[in-house]
């Protein structure tokens, strides 16, 4: 066997080197609720206006318009810093059809909510959810889903939350109608003790027109893509031999009655179901009249006979429980005929809208054409 080298036995006398010990991972500790208001100091400034992206109008756009349905909507992402709520990203939710789907669309949407965010974290993107989006037709976003939705973003989220409502008759026409909407506090507060009987609505001083506030909103545009907007919509010089970017319009030139006829039918519609639910709270309301009438006769019966005994030196009959004899309904919510008088003043504002611009050109045309000139 040969002989150790020299470096070899030196090596062995050296004492060990020491063997480094693996980092522990970092642990942090959740900040305490009571804390946790007084470090969020962006809590405490108001949200004066909602700043939307270029980038989320196009994919809101896009979204309503390759939907299959006009209730297309969607998750809004972002921020809020000093009083400005600023919307950069948003992606569309999948949308379920019919009652007996709906429990099972919600757990998709869920889970399709929760990878979506997952995603974006994961790419660091803004993952922050601030709101959501709707899009609607002829101005009519007044109902149940989107209160309830907006219910629960207000009750969990910072600032309330944003519902954008996106208008699809409008920007069909040319106008990208975008609007930003909240929940009033006194709305709030009734539909939080889930109550709007009369004598609730009139407490808190609700009509259809108090049940969301407007916030004011603009549109933020980077230079990029001001500057491509700005060539598309160049028109073709004389001396260029290439065709222009932008086909030539016409739109200009119609009279604007094309959406007349269905606003009207909306309108017939919406009028024609205020009706029925004014029928049917009618109809509870004078039921509720009954039994409590019969109630008070049977309290006031009851009273009388107790007179007549201990006059006659007899002891009086028990009370009994009025509300265990007499089945006296509660007072019908009249949520439902708030949403529908606020469709009927969206799709009246629609109307007046479209019929005063076709009214201008359907004058101009006749001034145009001369109509105007007495025949000879």
């Amino acid at each position: 066997m040969a002989a150790p080298s020299m470096a070899a036995a030196l090596a062995a006398s050296l004492p060990a080197a020491p063997v480094a010990a693996a980092p522990s991972a970092p642990t942090y500790q959740a900040i305490p609720s009571s804390m946790s208001k007084a470090i969020d100091i962006e809590a405490d400034i108001p949200l004066n206006i909602v700043q939307l992206d270029a980038l989320v109008v196009t994919k809101i756009i896009k979204h309503a318009r390759e939907a299959p349905s006009t209730t297309a909507h969607g998750l809004l992402l972002g921020l809020d810093l000093d009083g400005v709520l600023e919307i950069s990203n948003s992606f569309p939710l999948p949308q379920h059809h019919g009652d007996n789907e709906a429990e099972k669309g919600s757990k998709t949407i869920a889970r399709h909510q929760a990878s979506m965010l997952r995603s974006l974290k994961e790419v660091q993107a803004d993952d922050s959810v601030v709101g959501f989006y709707q899009a609607t037709t002829l101005g009519a976003f007044f109902n149940q889903t989107l209160l309830d939705t907006q219910a629960i973003h207000q009750d969990k989220l910072r600032h309330g939350g944003i519902v954008i409502v996106h208008d699809l008759s409008q920007t069909a026409k040319g106008n990208a109608s975008f609007r930003a909407f909240r929940l009033t506090a006194a709305f709030f507060d009734a539909y939080k003790r889930s109550n709007f009987s009369t004598a609730s609505l009139i407490s808190h001083r609700l009509t259809f027109s108090s049940i969301l506030e407007e916030v004011p909103l603009k549109i933020r545009t980077n230079p990029l893509l001001s500057s491509f907007l700005g060539t598309v919509a160049e028109p073709a010089t004389p001396q260029s031999t290439g065709a222009s970017a932008l086909d030539p319009s016409f739109s200009v030139l119609e009279l604007g009655t094309a959406g007349i006829t269905r606003n009207m039918e909306q309108i017939v519609e919406a009028v024609e179901a205020y009706r029925t639910e004014e029928g049917n709270l009618s109809y509870l309301s004078r039921q509720i009249a009954r039994e409590r009438a019969k109630a008070d006769a049977y309290v006031a019966k009851r009273k009388e006979e107790n007179q007549v005994r201990i006059a006659q030196g007899l002891a009086p009959l028990p009370e009994e429980d009025v509300a265990r004899l007499f089945k006296i309904p509660p007072e019908p919510s009249r949520l439902e005929s708030l949403l529908l008088l606020g469709q009927i003043d969206a799709y009246a504002k629609s109307l007046e809208g479209t019929a005063s611009t076709g009214l201008l050109k359907m004058y101009g045309a006749k001034a145009g054409s001369g109509g105007d000139k007495d025949s000879e």
